[in-house]
């Protein structure tokens, strides 16, 4: 049997993973700038991440949500502490795109109502409605395609007001990144999203943060949306939140209520995605990671803003951008087979820098020396 073709590989097996480096078949070590798509926040294998792991494995791995299960409870007070959200609700499941999935029905749920507004370039899920709210048609099936999402530019203040005036009746949400991953690394601006928040209360519609990348403390905050001072009604999280384990959650404003049977998932919420989930808040909040992440991502921002080959640097704490010039096309392959980095990427030319909150200064030095040599190396 072969694997079904839809992912480009690079010629690269890891077999060894630790902190900010992974080591491939061959025992060459790579320092490692994107955590997997945001996904290691507390640095690949911790100790305590793979000791909390093994012990639940120990007691019991799975049972299914018909039960009590206190561990979901334990994860349920440890975030609503480290995230500031302790009012909140909080429904697991296993992905990003499931939770936007979920926060999305909820929305439909609570207000009745059927038209989501979504922006341009924003990224939310591949699965049915998530995948029809992102702003990207290669990816969205015939099956997929629906009226009920609206398509507004990014950022744009007055698309938002104008739409709500003509549509608001009928709009049930609104889902939003607070820096958008895949669209580039584009940060939403504080009144932007005020705006929204004035918008969705105004017309009793549900205001959805995807925090799945954006979250978890990558941004110097717990969520990004905390730079603009509003709440949403609906924080969505996923990749950072089990430093490699899957599981994904929904936050959910107390104002919303629940009812049986309106959400449900197999997976969701299991034994050992909650020790993985309490692990990586009990390293961010016992190492102070949010803090770390800002300080060392205004570090990281600052020395790029210097290097003046690359272009149009932009990003918050450990979630960073720039764009790269025609002369330099090359440069994320050079830096990978040559220099030994994983970067990301968003066509056409912006290199992503998503790295573990628990990467260190003289790291990302390192990495800074890396680029540098191979930017050079390319423009001789």
């Amino acid at each position: 049997m072969s694997l079904f073709d839809v992912y480009p590989l690079n010629n690269i097996t890891i077999t060894k993973a630790k902190g900010s480096y992974v080591w491939d078949e061959n025992g060459m070590q790579y320092l490692d700038m994107y955590g997997g798509h945001a996904v290691i926040s507390i640095g690949h294998t911790h100790p305590h991440w793979v000791k909390r792991i093994e012990d639940q494995l120990e007691k019991i791995a799975f049972y299914s949500n018909s039960i009590i299960i206190p561990i979901q409870k334990e994860l349920a007070d440890k975030l609503g502490k480290v995230s500031g959200k302790n009012d909140y609700q909080l429904f697991l499941c296993n992905s990003g795109a499931e939770a936007n999935e979920n926060a999305l029905k909820l929305a439909s749920f609570h207000t009745g109502k059927k038209k989501i507004i979504a922006f341009s370039k924003g990224f939310h899920g591949r699965t049915s409605l998530a995948v029809a709210a992102t702003d990207n048609q290669s990816i969205v099936a015939p099956v997929n395609e629906t009226d009920n999402v609206i398509f507004l530019p990014f950022n744009d203040v007055g698309a938002l007001e104008e739409c709500f005036s003509k549509n608001g009746n009928t709009i049930a949400g609104v889902i939003v990144e607070g820096i958008q991953g895949v669209g580039g690394i584009n940060v939403a601006s504080d009144v932007f999203l005020q705006s929204i928040r004035t918008m969705c209360d105004k017309h009793n519609a549900v205001y959805i943060a995807d925090s799945v990348q954006c979250g978890y403390g990558r941004s110097g905050k717990f969520f990004s949306h905390d730079y603009a001072a509003v709440n949403a009604d609906i924080y969505t999280m996923a990749k950072g939140m089990g430093n490699g384990f899957p599981i994904g959650g929904i936050l959910i404003s107390p104002h919303i209520k629940p009812k049986y049977g309106m959400l449900g998932t197999t997976f969701g919420g299991n034994h050992l995605a909650c020790a993985a989930a309490l692990a990586v808040l009990e390293v961010i909040e016992q190492d102070k990671l949010i803090e770390s992440a800002n300080e060392l991502g205004t570090y990281l921002i600052n020395r790029l803003i210097a290097i003046e080959s690359i272009q149009n640097v932009r990003g918050k704490g450990l979630m960073i951008g720039f764009d790269v010039p025609n002369d330099l096309k090359d440069l994320k392959k050079k830096l990978l087979f040559e220099y030994k980095v994983f970067t990301g990427e968003s066509k056409p030319n912006v290199i992503r820098l998503l790295p573990s909150l628990s990467i260190s200064k003289e790291q990302i030095d390192k990495f800074l020396e890396r680029l540098s040599l191979a930017i050079k190396e390319i423009n001789a």
